[in-house]
């Protein structure tokens, strides 16, 4: 199997800028993902990416998913949209979408199957079992459940020709749930990000300040910044607390911002809006929904916060921040280590971002605290630090040449 440290080394690029296994042309080759939908996240995200990789490489780049805000920039990037129940949970209607897809993919030549979600990936095997396509899967969350029903649902992600997993920290729990079923086909391809967008030189102070304005945050006021959607182990509520103990620490003129849709979580919201009414909060804390230019915000940010209470399987958030220079605060759990290094693993002068423990909100507000309080001297070195970590192991480039390798491999046999 191959995780660890020797694929990750693997994985990353070389001195010159290219990458180990360069994917040949995909030209006359259709590869199709599926997704429930194609709105905001890092699954989605990824879909995406790669689709634009696929067409870039001579290939056609076919997604089919139900709906979603990113469909229109996967159709601009070359993907091909196909309308699909991707989303449907119900077992009939799962054995129906597997000869429903089926004949899409031989109308449309598939050549293979990338599924990136648990119901879809159940319709996507059945119909590459059929076709006698090589079919892939991306593990992208930690999939919980111990009822040997949810462990079957699950295994499917397992199930997978190749079996990509985005940390070593997924890696190791796929091995350790599905044995049986993944054996020696994991393969570690880190989330990439696209270092062209998420970087400081591209992001003008004229988006910066229009989302300042949009969040309804003062000039003088230093930005804590969550960009998750609103779900209780994502950790709003640890924030909430940290910075009514920040407050009373002395500290004055920040803002927290919660980013996030809430997906119809609205009792959440409203234990949202409690817990601030109750700390003292409502002209510090403010839920301002989806955002849609990241970049911005995590510029506009004097730090960014990922304090989630259950292990992220791999933390994009804390990534894309590190890549704008914006320092991190992060809980050190899940697969936070591989993105954010910090004490004890790594020496105090070169860490790119400070840990601390899940759900302790006297932890948290020390460290904001620090951050809030750095100096523009220690500030700028530790900007130097995070991008240069991200550009070494989480660029886009290598993510996209890993991938389409793993279809190479495929297509090839």
């Amino acid at each position: 199997m191959l995780v660890g440290r020797d694929l990750f080394a693997m994985n990353e690029p070389n001195r010159t800028g290219t990458f180990p296994s360069e994917a040949a042309p995909l030209a006359g080759l259709t590869i199709l993902q599926i997704i429930p939908s194609l709105d905001a996240g890092g699954a989605e995200r990824t879909t995406v990416d790669i689709a634009e990789a696929i067409a870039a490489a001579g290939g056609r780049a076919l997604v089919a998913t139900k709906e979603g805000r990113l469909v229109g920039e996967l159709q601009a990037k070359g993907g091909v949209w196909l309308p699909f129940p991707a989303d449907a949970k119900n077992p009939a209607t799962m054995a129906l979408n597997v000869f429903k897809l089926a004949k899409l993919c031989r109308r449309e030549g598939v050549s293979l199957i990338h599924a990136r979600s648990r119901a879809p990936a159940w319709v996507a095997l059945g119909a590459a079992r059929q076709l006698r396509v090589p079919f892939v899967t991306t593990y992208h969350g930690s999939y919980s459940g111990v009822s040997s029903v949810k462990v079957l649902y699950n295994s499917v992600m397992a199930r997978g020709d190749v079996v990509i997993a985005n940390s070593h920290y997924t890696a190791d729990l796929i091995q350790a749930r599905h044995p049986d079923q993944a054996r020696d086909r994991i393969r570690v391809i880190h989330r990439g990000t696209d270092l062209s967008v998420f970087n400081a030189g591209a992001v003008t102070a004229t988006r910066v300040e229009a989302l300042r304005r949009n969040w309804g945050v003062s000039s003088h006021e230093q930005i804590i910044l969550l960009a998750a959607r609103l779900t209780a182990w994502k950790g709003q509520r640890v924030l909430i607390e940290a910075a009514a103990l920040l407050r009373n620490r002395g500290f004055k003129d920040f803002a927290v911002v919660l980013a996030g849709d809430a997906q119809g979580r609205t009792g959440y919201e409203r234990e949202l809006d409690a817990l601030v009414a109750a700390r003292g909060l409502e002209g510090v804390v403010r839920r301002v929904g989806h955002c849609t230019d990241m970049p911005a915000a995590f510029r506009a940010a004097s730090v960014v916060a990922v304090p989630s209470v259950e292990p992220e399987a791999f933390g994009r958030s804390a990534v894309e921040a590190q890549a704008l220079g914006t320092p991190v605060v992060v809980t050190g759990i899940g697969a936070v280590p591989e993105t954010v290094l910090a004490p004890p693993e790594t020496e105090a002068f070169r860490r790119t971002g400070w840990r601390v423990p899940p759900n302790d909100p006297a932890a948290l507000a020390e460290a904001l605290g620090e951050l809030l309080a750095l100096g523009a001297s220690a500030r700028d070195a530790l900007a130097l630090r995070a991008r240069a970590h991200v550009e070494t192991h989480f660029s886009l480039e290598t993510m996209i040449a890993n991938t389409l390798d793993v279809y190479r491999g495929l297509l090839q046999r």
